[in-house]
């Protein structure tokens, strides 16, 4: 048995050596085992699961049968040696499901003559996915699905035959339902052969279409559709593809304590006496100064008390450093001689911190300033550390420590750091938490709520290496901690600002536990943030916050009130975009009609939508996604937030869905405009994914649908005009699937 580590900054190589190992385990053809794959990021386990499909069901060349006797070889039509099947959520038993389909699609014989009475095929191994969506199904359908899997002690120790017991199980679960499983069927849990855990974010919902379900169209079996369960959900619904990632906008950045220039000379003029008569005689002789600035730097490096990596970092930013000041301020070279002749002169402590300090605070405010390089990061964090080391009773402390807090949180999002991500993010927390020892809410409020807000910003950050549940009720705790003495009274900007942050880890949280509740606190926290920020003053953060809104409301529709939770999204989300507009912020615009758009999607395929109603909401879900669409391509190689080849094929297959619909009243005409754009769309998406296969792939059925569908509304004129405007190399794949 094994079971992986996912904790990990380089999730691609990661997930790489998983699927590795989880292909070898499966290609081995044992029979009796059961694996199981975890992976809360839908679209990564869709890719995954078709990937083994595509390489594991049927063998190079349809070889299917090789006696170990050296006869001759014998083939046979295609029998699978990977199934893939979609949970039944109505009958949760995978066991019944897998001994259905093998009662339907039994092993052929092969390798028979006169004499040899032939062998069956082996028994495929079955790969079930769907679990996650059993979240929105009752409680009681819930309990049913570990109910089966306790009672599948019977198959494992039954003594009459039952094929369950030759095949091997790949279930592929989000780590929810890992835990329930541990917890609800233990013995199930025991006989796990294996576990391979998938890093990737979560899909923000249990039954989030938010990614398109990209399994490839593998082939088929002469032996009817087998694969139906899993390559083609029943109901029209699940042939939509929602965007990729619904936009989120998760907080403001990091507070440091001192963010102007006048607080910093205050901080200089509250040292101890001998610090500041040291400075002062030193400002006293610009002239001095001026001479030693002009001293090679290489001389730097002959100081024998200052360490040698501080001195080197200093040397590395010469080049982009200078005095944020004026002339008569201190350069980072003198500070360092400074501090050296400090070491020589045996200073006290509290006169070295001093120095040191001073050393940080001159980087830090150049890391405010946007220089935010490692260098700049590295001698801040050294030089505050040395003062800390020097004076432990400095009064400065608490937001010492804090600024180290978040200089590590920039250490991990420093490229050249990505391997050691969750190390920082660690050794930042530990950081906030030594200022949160030492310093009383009561006689230091503002310092506290400082603190705890970063340290529920950096808990959120380190819930993407792992434990993510546990990690987003920390931040929960610390941003409700931090609102306890962040009052509007102080800062009304800063306490909307918290109550942002929060909402977005009860978002978060609700993604793992009780999702109607946290998203219900999600939605209270960002309207209380709402009604601080100004939309005249503050358009763009009451614009991001309102999409915040639309997003939970979303989520929230995924299990209760479906009709009039989208509702309440669609009209935030316009009254984002009152404020996101294509002028301000476009990505942001863009990503907000896209939301629009999978919002409108879902609410004009509830059960409840009047028919009439359905095709107008369809229009209106077409208008945003070709607004979202069309602001994209206006930004050339700016970064978006969501898939814009998703985005294609959803427009695409909402212009196909009008015209299907038996509700659709145009003329032929219309219908042919709609079904040219789904056409028009589904080929530019497919244009988009030539270089991620199983995407390719479900692209490239759309279109053959497609085309189905200009002939069955059009006849075969509409055909021959779909296929006019297909590309060349592709009408011999298209022309024999028609």
């Amino acid at each position: 048995m094994s079971m992986n580590d996912p904790a990990r900054s380089d999730n691609s190589a990661w997930n790489r050596q998983v699927y590795h190992r989880l292909k070898l385990a499966l290609s081995l053809g044992l029979r009796r085992q059961i694996f199981l794959a975890v992976c809360d990021d839908l679209h990564l386990r869709n890719q995954v699961a078709a990937r083994l499909h595509s390489t594991l069901a049927y063998p190079v060349g349809q070889i299917l049968y090789q006696p170990g006797d050296g006869k001759e070889t014998t083939s046979t039509p295609a029998y699978p040696r990977l199934v893939t099947l979609r949970l039944n959520l109505h009958e949760p038993n995978p066991i019944e499901q897998i001994n259905q389909w093998l009662r339907n699609y039994p092993p052929p014989i092969v390798g028979g003559s006169k004499d040899t009475p032939g062998k069956p095929l082996p028994i495929p191994t079955f790969q079930l996915v769907g679990v996650e969506q059993l979240t929105k199904q009752s409680v009681a359908s819930q309990r049913l699905f570990l109910h089966y899997l306790r009672l599948s002690e019977q198959y494992f120790f039954a003594q009459e035959s039952n094929r369950f017991l030759e095949s091997s199980v790949l279930l592929w679960l989000s780590r929810p339902w890992l835990a329930a499983i541990q917890q609800s069927a233990p013995q199930f849990w025991r006989w796990r052969t294996g576990v391979f855990v998938f890093a990737g974010e979560p899909t923000p919902t249990t039954q989030n279409k938010s990614h398109p379900e990209r399994f490839t169209n593998s082939r088929g079996l002469p032996l009817g559709n087998t694969e139906q369960s899993m390559l083609e959900d029943a109901g029209r619904d699940t042939e939509v593809a929602i965007p990729t990632e619904t936009e989120f906008e998760y907080r403001e950045t990091l507070e440091l304590p001192i963010t102007a220039k006048d607080e910093y000379s205050n901080f200089k003029h509250e040292s101890s006496a001998a610090d500041t008569h040291l400075f002062t005689n030193q400002r006293q002789q610009p002239e001095s100064v001026a001479k030693s600035s002009q001293v090679d730097n290489l001389s730097l490096l002959s100081l024998t008390h200052v360490s040698q990596e501080l001195i080197k970092l200093v040397l590395a930013t010469n080049d982009h450093v200078t005095t944020l000041f004026g002339e008569d301020e201190w350069q980072p070279q003198e500070l360092l001689r400074e501090i050296e002749k400090l070491h020589s002169q045996k200073a006290v402590g509290e006169v070295l911190a001093a120095a040191y300090h001073q050393l940080g605070d001159l980087y830090r405010l150049h890391i405010e300033q946007g220089q935010s390089t490692l260098e700049n990061i590295m001698v801040a964090i050294i030089a505050y550390q040395q003062a800390i080391a020097y004076d432990e009773q400095s009064p400065q402390l608490p937001d010492t420590f804090n600024d180290l807090g978040t200089l590590y949180w920039m250490l991990y999002r420093t490229p050249t750091y990505v391997q050691t991500g969750k190390t920082y993010i660690e050794q930042g927390i530990e950081y906030y938490n030594s200022a949160l020892k030492i310093i009383s809410p009561q006689t230091h409020p503002e310092t506290y709520a400082r603190v705890q807000n970063n340290l529920g910003t950096a808990y959120g950050d380190l819930a993407r290496f792992g434990s993510p549940a546990e990690n987003w009720q920390q931040a929960v705790v610390a941003y409700t901690e931090a609102l306890r003495y962040r009052t509007v009274e102080s800062d009304p900007l800063k306490y909307a600002a918290c109550q942002n942050n929060l909402g977005t880890a009860y978002w978060h949280l609700a993604q793992y536990n009780q999702a109607v509740v946290n998203l219900k606190k999600a939605i209270a926290a960002y309207k209380q943030a709402l009604a601080y920020y100004s939309p005249q003053a503050e358009p763009l953060k009451y614009g991001m916050i309102q999409n915040n809104i639309g997003t939970a409301y979303w989520n929230l529709a995924q299990y209760e009130q479906p009709g009039e939770n989208l509702q309440l999204a669609i009209d935030v989300y316009g009254e984002a975009l009152k404020y996101r507009t294509p002028a301000n912020v476009p990505t942001a615009c863009a990503a907000t009609q896209n939301n629009l758009g999978t919002a409108y999607w879902h609410l004009a395929n509830l059960a409840q939508t009047p028919k009439e109603a359905k095709q107008n909401l369809l229009q209106l879900c077409i208008s945003a996604y070709e607004e979202a669409i069309a602001l994209a391509n206006s930004l050339g190689n700016a970064p978006l937030s969501f898939d814009l080849f998703a985005t294609y094929n959803n427009l695409g297959l909402a212009h196909y869905q009008l015209v299907t619909d038996n509700t659709f009243i145009g003329d032929k005409s219309k219908r042919s405009q709609h079904l040219e754009a789904a056409l028009t769309n589904h080929l530019q998406a497919l244009n988009g994914l030539t270089k991620q296969p199983e995407a390719y792939q479900t692209s490239f059925s759309y279109v053959v649908r497609t085309i189905r569908a200009f002939h069955n509304e059009l006849g075969i004129q509409g055909q021959n005009l779909a296929l006019s405007k297909v590309p060349g190399h592709l009408l011999p794949e298209i022309l024999p699937r028609l």
